[in-house]
């Protein structure tokens, strides 16, 4: 079972008894007859028939004045009143004639209050995007008016909305909430509006689970919450708000057990049930039972757990009303009671229970959502006949005048026919005139192209000059000769041999690689053991190396030759030969990128790192020659093939080494 069951009942369901300040907002106006609706929709928690009866005379006060505003108003507390008695077709019916009516008069107060009803009714049939679209509207003419306490209730309602699907829109109407409910000074819009930010908070603790700071700062923002409503209990008149303040509390501190306040979970819990007791707020006292067995349940009490699970059961068969979904979860709490005390024949009886209001809780949801269906064929059925009685009418009208309309049409075709054969030569003239133009501009885009591509031509020819002479480093050259020198002079032939085979090798595969346009990962490579090894023999093996490549590198994928051996050559003699305190290391890995054909190099060393080699040097620290032509060579690429992601090196070093990356494209 989940274990946070308990506590969504009060962050996303409870909240939703809609427009807790609507009452309160009413009061300082001078209608009599918004008076009388006003009164009559208080009771409709109390007494429902009441409020009824109320709300209809005073429909039919505003009638015999004829007053659409008030009219429409008391449409609206209706419609609102049978939303909270859940009768989806009145509730639809009211609502919509509350938004006929208001769209003939020009009063924005009676606009405001059935576009936040009409919000209210496409949430209700989880129309999300209308809903959205009314409930902006209704925020913005509640704005306008500096009725600061019904927008605070608008935004917090927007920002449930966006409760599954956006935590930034959520976070920002939350926030809108809050500064409208300190602007209305107004206890009850305060409240509302900090159980919508508790709410966003909580859906963050759960989306982090392992962030502690998070959860105590929630747990603290809840806490204020709680003993504010506990302060202006005389100021909120939703009695079911505060006991849902104390409920919400209990129920983040339980997220984390082994961190909570047992002491403050208990106190919240018993506030929340003096409060259920004595305001007859029955869903709160029935899930403050669930939470407190959830709660002995963690502390390994199953007795007591047990008879509390027991007792929420005998609470909600004695309410009126059914509600399958929590008695499921009271079972399969049982049943979680069951299983720690391997009391495995009660756990085969509570699982069947489970499994009869489960599969209730199944049937339920599809006859509301078949009742639900059914109301919006009714409503779009009633739509398209208003529309086609719209369109008769305006058929009836257009045939009125069709005569001179057929007149007007034939003048304006002889009109039209006249003026054609006019400028028909004209016409055809400047369509000449054009196609020789772009002829002419044809051709000049073609010679411009031609020249561009030979100028590039001429510029890889020239790039590939530099790189071949910049590959082979003179320097290098003359070391290796000197080494083998100084074998030979030493008698020892044998590794004289070696090495000198080593040295053409490397000159050969050189030179045979900067003659071709592209070449394997593997001949790449090859080309690079054969110089690190040449490089390892002339400093008497001071460094070791090793490739390694990730499982999706294909060997036979052709690079650009001739791209990585001056990289390996940097790391080598500005990295790992002044290294004396340590064996140097050397490390090539390749990986591919999983979006489009590239493949990255990082050349690893552990070697003094680019500030201790600068140190040395003169104060130039421009980059070497074979480095620009690389980064040269890389651009080129990516000009000739606007589809290659554009390559690019970077760099990272420090006392214990350097990083080299570099972005070689498949060719």
């Amino acid at each position: 079972m989940d274990h946070l069951y308990f506590t969504r009942l009060y962050f996303f369901r409870a909240i939703l008894i809609p427009l807790m300040a609507f009452t309160t907002s009413l009061k300082a106006q001078d209608s009599k007859i918004e008076s009388l609706a006003s009164q009559g929709y208080s009771y409709r928690f109390t007494d429902s028939a009441k409020a009824k009866q109320m709300l209809n005379n005073a429909l039919i006060l505003a009638r015999k004045s004829n007053s659409k505003k008030d009219e429409a108003i008391c449409l609206a507390f209706l419609a609102l009143t049978y939303r909270r008695l859940n009768s989806p077709k009145e509730f639809n019916n009211y609502a919509e004639q509350a938004y006929k009516i208001s769209s003939q008069t020009n009063d924005e107060r009676a606009k405001a209050y059935t576009y936040m009803v009409m919000g209210n009714l496409k949430s209700y049939f989880d129309d999300n995007t209308a809903a959205l679209n009314y409930q902006l509207q209704a925020n913005t003419l509640f704005e306008k008016h500096k009725n600061y306490a019904l927008c605070a209730q608008i935004c917090a309602d927007i920002s449930y909305s966006f409760s599954l699907s956006s935590d930034d829109r959520v976070e920002k109407y939350v926030r809108e909430a809050m500064k409208h409910a300190q602007q209305s000074s107004d206890a009850e819009s305060i409240l509302h509006a900090r159980l919508a930010m508790g709410s966003y908070l909580t859906g963050l603790t759960d989306k982090d689970p392992d962030n502690i700071s998070l959860w105590e700062n929630s747990v603290k923002f809840l806490k204020q919450t709680a003993d504010f409503s506990a302060e202006n209990d005389s100021r909120i008149p939703s009695k079911s708000n505060i006991a849902i303040s104390h409920l919400n509390l209990a129920a983040l501190l339980i997220r984390r057990p082994k961190l909570m306040d047992g002491m403050l979970f208990a106190r919240q819990l018993d506030t929340a049930i003096a409060i259920s007791k004595k305001y007859g707020v029955k869903a709160t006292y029935r899930n403050s039972l669930g939470l407190r067995g959830k709660y002995l349940l963690y502390q390994g009490n199953y007795s007591k757990a047990k008879k509390l699970f027991l007792d929420g059961i005998a609470y909600q068969l004695r309410l009126p009303y059914k509600d399958h979904e929590i008695l499921a979860q009271f079972y399969a709490s049982l049943k979680e009671v069951a299983a720690r005390e391997k009391d495995y024949s009660s756990y085969y009886l509570y699982d069947q229970s489970f499994s009869k209001y489960n599969r209730l809780t199944y049937d339920e949801t599809m006859q509301r959502n078949l009742q639900l269906a059914e109301i919006k064929f009714e409503s779009a059925e009633k739509i398209r006949k208003i529309k086609q009685l719209e369109n008769e009418k305006l058929l009836q009208e257009k045939n009125k005048n069709l005569g001179y309309v057929i007149s007007l049409i034939l003048f304006v075709i002889v009109i039209f026919i006249f003026i054609s054969f006019y400028y028909r030569k004209r016409f055809y003239q400047k369509q000449a005139d054009n196609l020789k133009q772009q002829q002419i501009n044809d051709q000049l885009k073609l010679n411009l192209l031609e020249k561009d591509s030979l100028e590039n031509l001429l510029a890889k020819l020239s790039l590939e000059r530099r790189f071949l002479q910049s590959q082979m480093d003179p320097h290098f050259i003359f070391n290796c000769l000197a080494n083998i020198q100084s074998i030979i002079l030493k008698g020892d032939r044998t590794k004289a041999l070696t090495y000198l085979n080593k040295f053409a090798r490397l000159t050969r595969e050189t030179l045979y690689h900067s003659r071709k346009e592209s070449v394997t990962l593997e001949e790449e490579t090859e080309n690079l053991k054969s110089y690190i090894e040449l490089q390892q023999l002339r400093l008497n093996h001071s460094f070791d190396y090793r490739f390694e490549f990730s499982d999706e590198v294909n060997m036979y994928e052709k690079i650009p030759p001739l791209l990585i051996q001056p990289l390996v050559e940097n790391a080598i003699e500005h990295g790992l030969k002044p290294l004396t305190h340590r064996k140097g290391n050397l490390v090539i890995t390749f990986t591919k990128k999983s979006s489009g054909q590239v493949l990255i190099c990082v050349i690893r060393d552990n070697g003094i790192g680019m500030e201790a080699s600068q140190k040395g040097k003169n104060k130039d620290k421009h980059d070497p020659l074979a480095i620009k032509i690389i980064d040269e060579r890389l651009a080129l690429y990516a000009k000739n093939d606007s589809d290659k992601l554009i390559p690019h090196f970077t760099k990272q070093s420090s006392d214990e080494g350097c990083t080299i990356t570099i972005n070689i494209p498949i060719v």
